[in-house]
């Protein structure tokens, strides 16, 4: 493998290759990197930010694609550097690293993969890789290893801890409470499902999939006549249901907002994909809550709380990279974000602040799908497991556990590991294969499920479910050679979705993927013995081998004790002749001021197919005979 470096100004693209770069590729090069001049010398000197070694960024996997179809071979990596003139200059330490220098090993990662790790300690495990695990999960653990007679891996323990965490099997939402030492009758989601029990109306699917559908109409679908082969259209009249579907990312937005408000709406998207047999996604919309922004010392009612230091991010910088997130992930995908709502609020009172310190965002959308698609298809032993998507990264590792606890928890490593990045051009690759096998007559998709927190382990193994399952861990793809099997099993990165089809529909589905330019791997097949086994027959190691029941079925259940607090406000005084006065600041609030800042920095109908603009336009206050008064988002006239 060579590098070669290609400048302009302060821009540095390094191109690596696997064959001798020759003349005619090069002007090729400087022709693509906008005129850049080739340096000869294989080495560079100064400081320079670019993207961290052990991650190909998407932008190196679309600029790789471009010499491809320009008839240049042997790039394996593309990666734009920039040069600073100081160790001081920031950067995001998440996607980023700075190089003092760059050479033939910028891209060289010395790092070998770990072995499997045999847990003897799973309490000091839990600890030392911020697992969340409470100590009724780690007695079952303990258990379930004296039952196998053996000690469980890491992979299995970090992989319990990911598929029942808060995020992905709603732990504490389907805990015990005990509040003034009496045992609830309810959970929480069974309160939620009253509601649904009581009042079904049109819903064909709730609570048991990764979106809701209700009834929809019939609609007339324009689609090709045969999937995968350049053909004719034709319009079909088919009966939809309606896609329905909210997830909250709260912990990653708090940590990094642009990644994990991104990695929110793009994961809400990947649910709605993953509906039934396959669904499609229409528009999305964002809902966020932050403490007071204090975006200038002229705003009262924020002086009367001292601002307080943040851990990572204040409140406006998560307001302002948070929603670039979101929206930057809807439009390179290509959902519009077409509604949604905005709060800020804290309150001091007799001793006590109430807040949202830990920031909530709520990626949500709507979408639809076939009506004879809804509900998900069984598993035949023999049925492949097929992987759409992306590599491999050390990325997103343990995000369902960290988001069950405060944030700030567990080390700053940590939690800054938990964290997604998103790559929405892939996403938006893997919907087009999926859309083709959905529109046709004759869906060959059995189940599907999204690669959401804990990775592979918990997309295959809801796969697989109610069959078990064998993943062949060297099928699965790796970006980064030094990932161990733990890494590889659980990373979140690249957008990816699982599939179950039979062994004969597999060819359609490669034919469909190569012409979307979607990478697709058959990494497995379902069984009939209810495990579910990652092998590694490279090796020969078994990283996970257990049965479905003891990784999905009987974990205890969490019991939470609280009291009641009664808290007793001050009434609230004003003076009348101060009504105006009062108008003007709550026309200052974020929930109620101009959104302008929201909704006009991204293309809010990228879809083409967006009727009305969620725009509201600055608000005018009369002022009995002094004229109209424009209050912008910070107040000021």
């Amino acid at each position: 493998m060579a590098i070669t470096f290609y400048q302009k100004d302060a821009t540095i693209y390094a191109v690596q290759h696997h064959e001798q770069e020759n003349p005619q590729d090069t002007s090729k090069l400087e022709w693509l990197f906008s005129n850049a001049t080739h340096v000869p010398s294989p080495s560079l000197t100064g400081r320079f930010i670019g993207p961290r070694r052990e991650m190909i960024t998407p932008w190196s996997t679309n600029a790789v694609e471009i010499t491809q179809n320009m008839g240049i071979s042997g790039i394996t990596r593309i990666e734009q550097f920039t040069r600073v003139a100081s160790d001081r200059t920031l950067f995001d330490p998440m996607l980023q690293a700075l190089y003092r220098g760059l050479d033939q090993t910028s891209f060289t990662v010395a790092r070998a993969p770990a072995p499997v790790l045999h847990v003897t300690n799973i309490r000091t495990y839990n600890l030392q890789e911020g697992l969340a695990l409470s100590d009724p999960e780690i007695d079952y653990l303990e258990r379930l290893a004296a039952k196998l007679r053996r000690p469980l891996t890491d992979s299995e323990v970090f992989g319990f801890s990911q598929v029942n965490s808060e995020h992905c099997r709603h732990k504490i939402f389907n805990g015990s409470f005990i509040i003034d030492n009496c045992e609830k009758p309810d959970t929480l989601f069974a309160l939620i499902k009253k509601t649904f029990a009581a009042h079904p109306n049109r819903v064909v699917s709730a609570y048991k999939d990764n979106c809701a559908f209700i009834e929809g109409p019939r609609v007339e679908q324009f689609a090709p006549v045969t999937p995968g082969q350049p053909s004719l259209f034709e319009t079909r009249e088919i009966d939809t249901v309606i896609s329905l579907k909210a997830e909250t990312h709260n912990f990653p937005t708090t940590v990094e907002p642009f990644n994990g408000a991104a990695t929110g709406t793009g994961g809400e998207i990947r649910d709605r994909m993953a509906g039934g047999r396959a669904s499609l996604p229409l528009v999305g919309t964002a809902v966020y809550m932050t403490s007071y922004p204090r975006p200038t010392p002229l705003r009262p009612w924020e002086q009367v709380i001292p601002p307080r230091p943040w851990l990572y991010h204040t409140p406006a910088e998560i307001l302002i990279k948070a929603s670039n997130g979101a929206s930057d992930f809807g439009n390179k995908f290509g959902q519009p974000l077409v509604v949604g709502s905005l709060l800020t609020f804290e309150h001091l009172e007799n001793g006590t602040l109430h807040a949202y310190d830990k920031v909530i965002m709520l990626a949500g959308g709507v979408g639809y799908a076939n009506r004879n698609q809804a509900i998900k298809a069984i598993p035949r032993p023999g049925d492949q497991v097929v992987l759409l998507g992306g590599d491999n990264y050390r990325i997103g590792m343990g995000g369902g556990a960290v988001s069950s606890v405060n944030t700030g928890h567990f080390a700053n490593a940590i939690e800054l590991n938990a964290v997604q990045r998103s790559n929405p051009e892939m996403q938006r690759r893997v919907h087009d294969a999926i859309r083709v096998l959905a529109e046709s007559t004759d869906n060959p998709i059995i189940s599907i499920h999204d690669h959401g927190a804990g990775g592979h382990l918990n997309c295959l193994s809801e796969l697989v479910e109610a069959t078990g399952g064998i993943i062949h861990l060297d099928q699965l793809p790796v970006g980064d050679p030094t990932l161990s099997s733990k890494e590889i099993i659980g990373n979140e990165s690249q957008e990816r979705v699982g599939l179950v089809m039979e062994k004969r529909s597999v060819p359609l589905l490669h034919q469909v993927a190569d012409r979307e330019r979607t990478p697709v791997y058959l990494i497995g097949e379902a069984t009939s013995d209810h495990r579910l086994a990652f092998i590694d027959r490279t090796t020969g190691e078994t990283p996970v081998d257990l049965d479905l029941d003891d990784m999905l079925g009987n974990p205890p259940r969490i019991i939470l004790c609280d009291t009641t607090c009664k808290h007793v406000h001050a009434p609230v005084t004003y003076r009348k002749d101060h009504l105006l006065h009062y108008i003007t600041l709550v026309l200052q609030l974020e929930a109620v001021a101009c959104k302008d800042w929201l909704t006009n920095k991204v293309d809010r109908s990228v879809s083409g197919r967006v009727a009305l603009q969620q725009c509201a336009g600055p608000l005018q206050l009369p002022l009995n005979n002094l004229g109209a008064v424009t209050l912008d988002y910070t107040g000021r006239r």
